[in-house]
């Protein structure tokens, strides 16, 4: 914690060309820009390079489309009576598209695909195309055994259906598995494709609170919406003494609270270790940048240290990417199997029909 505090207050300048030239490295500039979103891909290595995406927004004139690299580098681009430029940091909306009315900058509706938007595309099209693939494989192969990768997503499969949904669940289980299954593979690839440099990989997906924020909604709402009777009459009218629900609702205000809180534990607790786990790693790879100003046998020993760290690092993200698509998971069923408990009722006796003399 102290690394990555030291990392993000202490800007520093480290040389940039041999002339003696000098740029200013600002960790937290790049570290914000690195997790945020953005209307075009970097490029590895080579940041000033972009792939563009589609810009859609609705200005004051109407629908206008085009694509990111014309609004690129602080460009303006005029399309019809409208002219669009990404604001500075120094604007009222900085990194967001704006667009020019008297002079002054105004937010557009804006329904662009940036990066985290396409990112969503790439990882929906790979949870259909692999869940497709072992469907594929049982419909031509039968009961046999598949492997490599289709054999890995069966695995996961059963394990998270056999170990979390179908114990929790039990005869409901086949109800709510197709969500449940769905999220779990939805957030894996996400978690594991924010770890790639390259195209496709690189947006912090799970790292953006919007997202895990309608995950948990979902969960919020399917538990809620599809509640039991005996679910709302534990929140309204729980089993307590009387005391405690009348004429003070403690009881009852305590559970409403609490249906509120879950959603809240899911969305924050998925962010807050996705994105723990990307600046950790950011701000070990800048450490090499930070101290290589104090000298080169200082950067010499950084690199070995913040190199050994980040790839040790990276290897535990990708461990934590499965913790946390398990965890939410897991959560997400038992919320769910809260609002479908029917309460206990005693077993049937029946009567003694003879007596013993």
């Amino acid at each position: 914690m102290l690394v990555i505090v030291f990392a993000v207050i202490c800007p520093v300048t480290a040389s940039a060309s041999a002339d003696g030239d000098s740029a200013k490295i600002n960790p937290k500039e790049i570290i914000f820009e690195h997790l945020g979103d953005g209307y075009g891909w970097e490029v590895p290595f080579n940041h000033h390079i972009r792939i563009p995406l589609p810009i859609i927004v609705w200005g004051h004139d109407g629908l206008h489309c085009f694509m990111s690299s014309k609004v690129d580098h602080g460009k303006s681009y005029t399309q019809g009576n409208a002219t669009f430029l990404i604001s500075p940091k120094d604007g009222q909306y900085p990194g967001k598209l704006v667009e020019i009315v008297d002079g002054k900058e105004y937010r557009p509706w804006d329904f662009s695909i940036t990066k985290n938007v396409c990112a969503l595309f790439i990882a929906v099209i790979l949870v259909i195309w692999s869940v497709l693939s072992v469907a594929k494989w049982h419909k031509t192969m039968g009961h046999k055994a598949p492997r490599k990768f289709v054999g890995a997503m069966e695995s996961l499969i059963t394990f998270v259906y056999d170990g979390v949904i179908k114990p929790t669940l039990g005869a409901k289980a086949p109800k709510f598995a197709p969500y449940l299954l769905t999220v779990f593979l939805l957030i894996l690839f996400m978690n594991l494709l924010g770890l790639v440099v390259v195209f496709p990989g690189g947006a912090n997906l799970t790292g953006n609170i919007a997202v895990t924020l309608v995950l948990a909604l979902i969960t919020f709402f399917i538990t809620n919406f599809m509640g039991t009777k005996h679910y709302w009459k534990e929140i309204l009218w729980p089993d307590v003494p009387l005391w405690l629900k009348f004429p003070i609702p403690i009881m009852p205000l305590i559970e409403i609270f609490g249906v509120f809180t879950k959603p809240a534990a899911l969305t924050v607790r998925l962010f807050a270790n996705m994105m723990g786990g990307h600046m950790i790693i950011i701000v070990l790879t800048l450490l090499i940048f930070i101290f290589g100003a104090m000298g080169a046998a200082v950067a010499g020993a950084t690199t070995v240290v913040s190199v050994f760290f980040s790839v040790f690092m990276l290897l535990i993200d990708t461990l934590v990417s499965f913790i946390q698509a398990y965890v939410f998971t897991m959560l997400s069923t038992l919320f769910i199997s809260f609002g479908q408990e029917e309460g206990h009722h005693e077993p049937h006796k029946p009567e003694t029909q003879t007596q013993q003399n």
